[in-house]
């Protein structure tokens, strides 16, 4: 394995860690506690779906 297809290999788990970040606080922003888990909810749905787990 090159040295180049390793760095391509760990750049989408990173990306994905990033944008979930992102996402989270973008939608958890001005957002009422009660509502706050069920953001984190989907948001992890989300990423399980964009891992291939779901």
């Amino acid at each position: 394995m090159e040295i180049w297809e390793v760095g391509v290999l760990l750049a989408g788990p990173v990306v994905l860690a990033t944008a979930a970040v992102i996402i989270a606080s973008l939608a958890l922003k001005d957002t009422a506690s009660q509502d706050r888990a069920n953001i984190l909810y989907a948001i992890a749905e989300l990423m399980r779906g964009l891992r291939g787990r779901r």
